[in-house]
């Protein structure tokens, strides 16, 4: 099949190495791409960019990463081209561009989230300061749009608090103001063909930049998968007490879901309550949960693009675990540094080092964003697959980068737990 994957990211890269055997064309791409797929670097955000490269390569289906394109309507636009696209409407794809969308979706479908209160740039200041009352010791600052998963504040500091919000204001954006769900979370990629719900391995993000959860949220700094913690049944909990509500929601409004619905849910004393929703694979998660899949990933991407997920074979997992550590630039999340050579044994393997901010010049690989190189490992145990990644990323060199050395940790040590239902 000739497939079209729009992105630069490790996400994108693991959706090239799962696809592999596939004629592939990406774009943009990356350096670290080139063995997998034709890089094509074009701007790849709006819609008919899109549209005129998929004509242009023949593409018998096209695959969204990130989820600008698809709250501009990509998928859409596909679509009406007669084009295979895995990837929601615009209007679907709301549930993660408007929080406030999603919370009318979630309170419609009887879904359980945090109490929210929104604050628009015409209440200002004094918005903010009211929402203030209502919230806390715990503030969750949320900018209602888009944010590239940096845009969530989580905080016991007032002052703090109040900066994001007015600073989300000031940028044009509603805030939300949100109250802290207790418990761990949970990353649960959904496959939603209108309301059939076929969910992949849940895993787990580390958010902040920093060990011991601390610093600035970021993208994401590491994942892991399954989870060892999550009681027995937890992902037919999700499925049950969230995406399939949501999915049936959705059709009841006439804008059914087609594509990969992200949940992200805290395990409180109650179960799973939605933190939010993304409309496509989340990074760095997909790279260790798609590592674990047997099941030919263009099988299933086709499925959902073609409306015949119900139609698909149970989806089929490898044993053991699987584990992504994050290599960060020097000043991410702020600032990151470019330009930096990058050196290392498995820079080419993809089984071992996806590409996330690379470029390649004469003297070999240099990074080229914030989040550079996603590192795999796998393993019988949960404690295996993080020691093997850490074995590999501590044989690259970056001047100035960083990565924390905790991922999965907590769980390893069994210190993860979720209250008796």
């Amino acid at each position: 099949m000739r497939i079209l994957v729009i992105g630069s990211g490790g996400r994108e890269h693991a959706l090239l190495k799962g696809l592999a055997g596939n004629e592939l064309f990406v774009a943009p791409g990356n350096a670290g791409m080139e063995s997998l797929a034709k890089c094509l670097p074009i701007d790849a955000l709006t819609p008919q960019p899109i549209v005129d490269l998929a004509k242009e390569v023949d593409a018998e289906l096209v695959v969204i990463g990130p989820e600008v394109p698809l709250v501009a309507g990509a998928a859409d636009a596909l679509r009406e081209a007669g084009i295979p696209v895995f990837g929601p409407t615009q209007e679907a794809a709301q549930l993660e561009g408007s929080k406030a969308f999603a919370k009318d979706v979630m309170a419609a479908a009887g879904v359980a989230t945090a109490r929210a209160l929104r604050v628009t740039p015409e209440e200002g200041t004094a918005g903010v300061e009211s929402a203030l009352e209502q919230f806390g010791p715990n503030y969750v600052v949320k900018d209602d749009g888009l944010a590239g998963g940096k845009g969530v504040v989580v905080t016991t500091d007032r002052a703090e608090a109040a900066a994001h919000a007015n600073a989300v204001l000031e940028a044009g954006n509603p805030v939300l103001f949100e109250s802290f769900l207790e418990g761990p979370e949970v990353s649960l990629f959904c496959l939603v063909d209108g309301e059939t719900v076929v969910p992949l391995l849940p895993a787990q993000d580390h958010k902040r930049a920093y060990d011991n959860d601390e610093g600035p949220n970021t993208g994401g700094m590491g994942a892991y998968t399954p989870l060892p913690w999550l009681p027995e049944g937890g992902v037919e909990r999700i499925v049950d007490e969230i995406a399939r509500p949501v999915a049936r929601e959705m059709v009841a409004r006439g804008i059914p879901y087609q594509g990969l619905l992200y949940v992200g849910a805290a395990w409180g004393s109650e179960g799973p309550s939605v933190v939010e929703f993304n409309a496509r694979f989340g990074d760095p998660e997909t790279q260790p949960v798609l590592s674990l899949l047997k099941t030919p990933l263009d099988t299933v991407l086709y499925a959902v693009a073609t409306g015949t997920l119900a139609d698909l074979a149970p989806l089929e997992w490898e044993d053991g675990f699987a584990a992504t550590v994050v290599l960060a630039a020097e000043n991410y999340p702020a600032s990151p540094v470019k330009g930096d050579a990058i050196t290392g044994a498995e820079l080419d393997n993809p089984d071992k080092v996806l590409h996330a901010g690379t470029k390649r010049t004469d003297a070999g690989y240099v990074s080229a964003g914030g989040r550079v190189l996603n590192v795999l490992g796998r393993g019988a145990t949960l404690e295996e697959a993080v020691a093997d990644a850490y074995r590999v990323i501590e044989g690259i060199e970056m001047r100035g980068s960083f990565y924390r050395k905790d991922i999965g940790r907590r769980a390893v040590a069994g210190e993860v737990s979720v209250e008796k239902q």
